[in-house]
Parts: C-alpha cells; sequence; structure tokens
C-alpha cells in the first residue's frame, strides 16, 4: 500500500506556519501523474513537495528563499520516504532562473504564491513574506514559470478570487496562458474566494472552467472535496 499522510499526518509537518486548505487542494489536484521533473517555488514547509512525490514518480526540486521555512523543508523531506528523490534548494527562484540548466528543464510546476500587493503585513516576518508579492511579484512568478518550464509542460497554481485581475493582466503579457480554472468555494451556496489555475505554453485555446466546493451548508467536507483529498488526510 502506497505511503499517505495518513500515516505522516498532514498537520504534524515541521514549520512555522500552519498547513493550509489552498496548499492541500493544489497538492491534491495538479496533475502529475506524467511528470519526470517538479518545481516547487516558495516550498515552504514541504507540503506541496511531499505531496507531488506522494502522487509521481517524478524527481522534485523544492526553491525556498526564508532559511527558517528551508530548513523546516529539509527535515520534513528527510523523515519522508521520498527523500532520494527531493532536493532543497535555499534561495531565490530569480537566481535559480539565471542557471540554464533548468531553462526548460521542469514539465510541472506547482506554486502557492504570494498574493497581497497592498494592506497590513503579518508581525511574523516569515508569514509576511509567505503571503505578499514584496518577495515575488506576479511578473516576475510568471517569468520564472516561463523560463523553468518545458515547451509541453503545465503549471499549477493557487489564488484569491480577488488576486486574480490583476494575475491575468501579467498572465496577458506573458508567454504563457490559461488552460484550466477551478472556482473554488468554501461552502456550498456561497460565492467561490480561491482559484485553482493551470497554465501551460503554447497557443491559446479555450480555458476549461469549473467550480469544487470544500464543505456543505453543514459543516461536512462535500463528496467532491473527500475524493481530491481522501489519501491526505487522517480523517474526512
Amino acid at each position: 500500500m502506497p505511503f499517505t499522510f495518513k500515516q505522516f499526518h498532514i498537520d504534524d509537518l515541521s514549520c512555522g506556519m500552519a498547513v493550509s486548505t489552498d496548499g492541500v487542494l493544489l497538492g491534491a489536484w495538479a496533475p502529475l501523474g506524467k511528470a519526470k521533473h517538479i518545481l516547487d517555488i516558495g516550498a515552504g514547509s514541504g507540503l506541496l513537495s511531499l505531496m507531488a512525490a506522494q502522487r509521481s514518480q517524478a524527481a522534485i526540486t523544492s526553491v525556498e528563499l526564508d532559511p527558517k521555512a528551508a530548513e523546516a523543508c529539509r527535515y520534513n523531506i528527510s523523515n519522508s520516504p521520498w527523500q532520494n528523490r527531493c532536493k532543497v534548494i535555499e534561495g531565490d527562484i530569480l537566481s535559480l532562473c539565471q542557471n540554464l540548466q533548468y531553462q526548460a528543464y521542469f514539465d510541472h510546476i506547482i506554486c502557492n504564491p504570494p498574493y497581497f500587493e497592498h494592506g497590513p503585513k503579518a508581525i511574523d516576518n516569515q508569514r509576511a513574506m509567505a503571503r505578499h508579492t514584496d518577495s515575488l511579484s506576479f511578473s516576475q512568478l510568471l517569468q520564472s514559470i516561463e523560463f523553468c518550464l518545458s515547451f509541453d509542460g503545465q503549471a499549477s497554481i493557487v489564488l484569491p478570487v480577488q488576486s486574480i485581475p490583476r494575475f491575468m493582466t501579467c498572465l496577458n503579457h506573458s508567454g504563457l496562458n490559461a488552460i484550466e480554472r477551478v472556482a473554488v468555494k468554501s461552502v456550498v451556496g456561497k460565492t467561490a474566494n480561491r482559484m485553482l489555475l493551470l497554465l501551460g505554453k503554447g497557443e491559446k485555446a479555450h480555458c476549461k472552467e469549473s467550480e469544487l466546493c470544500v464543505r456543505t451548508n453543514d459543516g461536512d467536507y462535500t463528496d467532491e472535496m473527500v475524493a481530491l483529498t481522501k489519501d491526505f488526510y487522517l480523517k474526512l
């Protein structure tokens, strides 16, 4: 039986930041089955990297700028069954893009990126860096993805819906396009508050649109949420 977070305990990851629903959704939804080389931009505690390792046979490269988060990422990966397939790089994704070794190298890229462009920052500088675009703007993120992604590769990201207009403006000025968009609703009947996006290179084509609801009005996980994430949680 494959190793899952049901044994590893998804909520026990060593990190200064809590495991987010955003990250779990992205890690479970991204189409990784055929990937051979996966890049996790802004890896944090390593949640997405470990989910990617569990869901594929790919080699995972985890890039994290913050030293404490990178240390947590290394710790979590070293205590997983996939340490031989995962490499942690402590540094800036923009610096990594200066290395021609990584040009068009990855066939899938995953990222739960910074998204706040304005407003108050958290007192915890690590949490502020993870949430604000000061450390990585949307334009820089898209440039990094475009550099590192193979021609027929794909990139999966998650963003709050309020960040989508600005992100799409930047996307339209890049060499990437949206292949699929999933509007995520926290509760059935509510408006969507998150968006899962699948990006690719090449000519623009019709973008597939769908919805995903996380919880019912009674507070239980929906059947679609259970089906998507059941391999990663202790209890659903």
